[in-house]
């Protein structure tokens, strides 16, 4: 391989690596694939991604569930049933004494269900 051939590909390689290193800085992706795999029970929403997808209430209980969280367009919260396992609304809403991390207050809410595992329909 030429010394320029080498140049190259390490340059190439260096902005893949400072890429990489951006996105995990700049999201939730690490801290979000740590909470999925310390803990089994968590999961993302289906309406967010690992990317934006931020927990700002944890279970204070022996499990690390979220109980509430955030991405760019919605507030989520965790419901722990079956058949609607969190709850969303709108970060954009007009709910009258609207608390990000009380559900009582919450208006126009949007019922949540599992996402699909691979392989496997819910």
């Amino acid at each position: 391989m030429s010394a320029a051939l080498r140049h190259a590909a390490t340059a190439i390689g260096l902005m893949l690596a400072a890429c990489a290193l951006a996105v995990c800085l700049s999201t939730q992706l690490v801290s979000n694939a740590m909470m999925l795999l310390m803990d089994r029970s968590n999961f993302i929403p289906e309406q967010s991604s690992i990317f934006f997808f931020e927990p700002y209430v944890i279970s204070d209980g022996s499990s690390n569930d979220w109980q509430y969280g955030k991405d760019l367009t919605y507030y989520y919260h965790f419901t722990y049933q079956a058949d609607a396992p969190y709850l969303y609304t709108a970060q954009k809403n007009a709910c009258p004494g609207f608390d990000r991390a009380d559900i009582r207050t919450w208006c126009n809410v949007g019922r949540g269900t599992p996402r699909s595992s691979i392989g496997k329909n819910h």
